[in-house]
């Protein structure tokens, strides 16, 4: 069987993704079975500071645990954080990752629109990594309002830290279902994933892409 990596970071979007392994796994082999994997869990203070920008810093904290990782010898590595892929793009380009960026273009030449909006963090909406992978890719890429925006980054900051209430999340899924009435909306951010409007066909999920391709390897 295939082995699969998960690479440990924040402590809510890593246990969100190894519940998720373990449910859609579940769903394919039934009984009592969960998702095979190794955990590597990292000690995300190291990291998280250093967050969203790129820098040799990071690279070198990356780096160590990467290879910390390899001694493993996954054939999949899982990585619970869309803003560490940049940092992971530029320093390995050996491993073999389920890499949500291509799994996301993949999935919006399924639904053949040539736009999206972006829904992460405010650094990632902002951001070149996402917006040139898109713009490379011949698809524009639309924007929540400032204010909403602003709105989306405290509800993931909310999440992340366990303090979301439940007006936050609200406004949060509210922005997303109106915006996904005319557009197919993208969630690149894994705090935004676990509290996300379900059920919506128009809403493309990075982490739910990543998790589905992940269960399909080991199983």
């Amino acid at each position: 069987a295939m082995k699969l990596a998960l690479y440990g970071l924040g402590s809510r979007a890593t246990a969100y993704y190894l519940q998720e392994l373990n449910k859609q796994y579940n769903l394919k082999k039934g009984g009592y079975s969960t998702c095979p994997l190794w955990l590597y869990n990292t000690n995300f203070n190291n990291i998280n500071p250093l967050l969203p920008n790129t820098s040799k810093a990071l690279d070198a904290i990356v780096k160590k645990d990467l290879q910390a990782i390899k001694a493993i010898q996954p054939h999949k590595v899982i990585v619970p954080n869309i803003t560490l892929h940049e940092t992971i793009d530029r320093i390995d380009t050996t491993t073999d990752f389920v890499h949500p960026l291509p799994l996301t273009l993949e999935k919006i030449k399924q639904h053949q629109v040539s736009k999206i909006l972006l829904v992460g963090s405010l650094h990632s909406m902002q951001a070149a990594y996402l917006n040139s992978f898109f713009k490379e890719n011949s698809i524009a890429v639309l924007l929540p309002t400032g204010e909403e925006m602003e709105l989306i980054d405290t509800a993931r900051k909310a999440i992340y830290s366990y303090t979301e209430t439940k007006k936050q999340v609200k406004a949060y899924q509210k922005i997303l279902k109106n915006y996904a009435a005319k557009h197919i909306v993208v969630i690149a951010c894994t705090e935004l994933s676990i509290l996300k409007p379900q059920g919506n066909r128009a809403i493309v999920d990075m982490a739910d892409l990543q998790i589905h391709n992940a269960v399909q390897i080991v199983f």
